[in-house]
């Protein structure tokens, strides 16, 4: 199949799993052309089954915001003539379902049908979708599609409540290719804490809505009992706040602010354990990318991360903004080697069902029905 994938090109988790997805893709004998305003972080190679197209926003004074949506769209159409693309497969409904609708539309003028699968990741119904400006939008562009997938039930049940559709959605959760965790290379954990240390790790985009705080307050309870280092991965608009509560409760020393980065397998390998006490999570691919590698989680009791984590045996759920919990559950894993040592056997096998070949068998299934229509 030829398919089109149109995503942010981003760390976030909804750009992640559509790089992974048309990486794999590809790698199966699809053709598959990413259609986003930079090439995605998580592709290194371009190959004759996998392309990149940028999207070129001209820039007019006339705009106090340049026109997005209006560039992809034409992009979209231009490279599904050039291409003979056969789907169009969208990322996240803002504003990628409702520029794709609209080529859609202009393809139909010139006789091209183009079948449309929108799967829905999370903040773009939660938290943007829902939003009185754009409810209509993301309404007419769900009921406009083929198919619409979510990656969780909880962001099913989300999306039927707040936008108030009947579209059928299929749940299709987020995957985890197993063998790129096997053959990935493993790092000495001297190279960020001492031989006796644990290593605790936190990665998200820093917005209120992750709690990088809590994350701090937690640790700031566990080092009081172990020898610790927190890592923190990513960017965002709470990092300064973090980096100043360190320093005002004597924490500095003890954690790592990394920034974005490429290496999130080699941080993991040599984590011992990993937090996430989100307000929000409609999935949480990160806690499933902690347990491949056999990173215990704890986290928040909310959305999906249920769905992912299993309670008392990949890790831990605590109610939101539950720091003593959070903390309480991290010391009872980490205090006795044998049942951190359990912990983390349990979180490798229970992300087995998340495998990419169990998960990506769906959305190609699906391809083959809305190429049908």
């Amino acid at each position: 199949m030829k398919i089109v994938i149109v995503c942010y090109p981003t760390f976030g988790g909804s750009g992640v799993v559509a790089t992974e997805l048309g990486l794999y893709l590809s790698k199966k004998g699809h053709e598959i052309h990413f259609i986003t305003y930079r090439q995605p972080v998580r592709i290194q190679n371009l190959t004759p089954l996998l392309h990149f197209h940028e999207v070129h926003v001209p820039t007019y004074d006339l705009f106090k915001y340049q026109p997005y949506e209006l560039a992809l769209s034409s992009r979209i159409v231009e490279i599904v003539k050039k291409h003979k693309i056969e789907l169009l497969h969208v990322h996240y409904a803002i504003p990628h379902a409702y520029a794709a609708f609209m080529s859609k539309k202009m393809l139909e003028d010139e006789g091209i049908y183009l079948p449309m699968i929108t799967t829905l990741h999370g903040t773009d119904i939660t938290l943007v979708g829902s939003h009185p400006f754009y409810k209509r939008a993301v309404q007419f562009s769900i009921k406009n599609s083929e198919f619409v997938t979510a990656v969780s039930n909880s962001l099913k049940k989300d999306t039927v409540r707040l936008l108030d559709v009947d579209k059928p959605i299929n749940v299709i959760p987020n995957f985890i290719d197993l063998s790129k965790i096997i053959n990935s290379k493993i790092i000495n954990k001297e190279i960020i804490a001492s031989k006796n240390q644990f290593v605790i790790t936190h990665i998200s985009n820093f917005r209120p809505l992750k709690r990088v705080i809590d994350v701090l307050k937690v640790f700031k309870r566990i080092r009081k009992k172990f020898d610790v280092k927190l890592i923190m991965v990513g960017d965002g608009p709470e990092k300064l706040k973090a980096k100043r509560f360190c320093k005002t409760n004597d924490i500095n020393e003890a954690v790592i602010f990394l920034g974005n980065s490429n290496e999130v397998d080699q941080i993991l390998s040599f984590s011992d354990l990993f937090l996430l006490p989100s307000e929000k999570e409609s999935f949480g691919l990160v806690a499933l990318e902690a347990m491949v590698h056999g990173v215990p989680v704890v986290c928040s009791d909310t959305g999906g991360l249920p769905e992912v984590v299993e309670n008392g045996y990949s890790g831990y759920l605590c109610p939101v903004g539950d720091i003593n919990s959070m903390a309480e559950k991290s010391i009872s894993i980490l205090k006795d080697p044998e049942i951190h040592e359990r912990f983390k056997k349990q979180a490798f096998e229970s992300c087995k069902k998340f495998d990419i070949n169990k998960i990506v068998v769906n959305y190609e299934k699906l391809y083959a029905r809305a190429i049908k229509i």
